[in-house]
């Protein structure tokens, strides 16, 4: 005879069902144990157990009486294969007796099975994913109240996996929610930080907190204005991946000057760099603070052009102008926003940079008085700026010998910060 085990109706049905629990192979759990221990006590049966039953195996959630290293069986041996396809309990006195049992394997073999007792744990869609069954080595009768208590332990069961599945799936909607909280808050974060990479730290503040920001005059600032010496025949000569990519890297550097000393960026028009001292935040070092980042720039660009020499390459020479006065400070647009300044202080630092030098810093007579005392200043004459009139030009060298902390004259010393520190309260590198 040939030892055939049936299958449900609804199989396909039954194995979605279970997956729902995730109970396979899950860790032991106390509150399963205590009922087939319960069990065994009831039926007076020395084998109690608790196991589920997917497409090729019965794998046990809570066993007494079985070794610990027994955790499933192939389903085909399963006893309990035949009680998932009812619905009430399988009761077998003398599993020799059954044709459907007799040449099993447990029953022939160790551990030589008799009697079985199993109820199908059907779930609330109907499906029987698993079993509660009881067993012994001998054969036995059961009493009709032993039976009902087998109905009852199997719905408390029932009860469990309901409960165990919706812990679990509060379980994840909670994750969820921190998921999705984290996700809000780093959209957030990304939102914040985009921000202040077009505004300033306060000037976005502001703007987050009241919608907008209204204009703003500063009685003085400094404005800094440079550009490419001959930029539009050094574009003709490059592709335009590599001209882009190279202005990426100097403007890189510059942001990180910029930042370095206090300066707000403003804005970038093809190979001009603008940005201002002095605001949002009013400070009296303003123009010292942008001398000292100009400096450093134009020695980056001296670095970088010797090595483009030393590889035949033409140079990339920069031209620095920079006035101080009154400007007004705000916001425009309403969806890409630009922080920017206005008034003539900022026409005077576009013509101061058209009037300079390559490879030079060219300075108001504005600026000159804030800074000649601390810097080695060349007076260079004046140009015509029509309603104006003539304005002197200076050009910055470096910091004064006494003032530096380095050969040339672009790092300050002890004493420049003691002076500084003293007169403005506010410059740390």
């Amino acid at each position: 005879m040939v030892y055939t085990i049936p299958i449900p109706d609804d199989e396909a049905q039954r194995a979605e069902n279970l997956k729902e629990y995730e109970i396979l192979d899950s860790a032991p759990e106390i509150v399963f144990d205590e009922i087939t221990e319960l069990a065994a006590e009831i039926l007076q049966c020395p084998v109690s157990t608790i196991q589920f039953i997917n497409e090729d195996r019965q794998w046990f959630k809570s066993k007494y009486g079985l070794p610990d290293d027994l955790v499933e069986t192939p389903r085909d041996m399963a006893i309990c294969a035949h009680t998932i396809c009812q619905n009430d309990l399988l009761l077998v006195p003398d599993l020799t007796q059954d044709e459907r049992f007799a040449e099993n394997a447990f029953v022939t073999g160790e551990p030589n099975m008799r009697f079985y007792a199993g109820m199908p744990l059907i779930t609330p869609k109907g499906h029987a994913i698993g079993t509660f069954c009881a067993m012994d080595f001998d054969k036995k009768e059961i009493s009709l109240s032993q039976q009902e208590a087998m109905r009852r332990l199997s719905n408390q069961v029932v009860t469990l996996l309901e409960l165990r599945r919706t812990v679990i799936e509060m379980d994840a909607v909670i994750k969820s929610r921190d998921v999705m909280q984290q996700e809000l808050k780093q959209e957030k974060e990304r939102s914040d930080q985009l921000l202040l990479n077009i505004l300033p730290a306060a000037i976005a503040d502001e703007l987050k907190k009241t919608g907008k920001v209204d204009p703003r005059f500063y009685n003085s600032a400094s404005i800094m204005f440079s550009d490419f010496s001959g930029f539009t025949k050094l574009s003709e000569q490059m592709e335009p991946k590599s001209l882009i990519d190279l202005l990426n890297q100097y403007f890189t550097v510059f942001d990180s000057v910029v930042d370095k000393h206090g300066l707000e960026k403003l804005k970038t028009i093809g190979d001009s760099y603008m940005c201002v001292s002095g605001l949002p935040a009013e400070t009296r070092g303003h123009a010292i603070r942008v001398c000292l980042a100009s400096l450093e720039i134009q020695d980056y660009m001296n670095r970088m052009n010797a090595k483009r020499e030393k590889m035949r390459m033409p140079r990339w020479d920069m031209r620095i102008g920079i006035h101080s006065g009154p400007v007004i400070a705000g916001v425009v647009g309403e969806r890409k926003f630009t922080y920017d300044i206005w008034g003539d202080t900022v026409n005077t630092a576009s013509l101061l940079e058209q009037q300079g030098k390559a490879g030079r810093v060219n300075i108001s007579a504005t600026t000159y008085q804030y800074v000649n005392e601390m810097f080695d200043i060349e007076d260079r004459g004046k140009i015509r700026s029509g309603k104006k009139g003539d304005i002197p030009m200076y050009f910055l060298n470096r910091l004064k010998v006494e003032f530096s902390g380095d050969q040339e004259g672009l790092k300050p010393n002890d004493i420049f910060l003691q002076k500084y520190e003293r007169l403005m309260k506010i410059y740390k590198p």
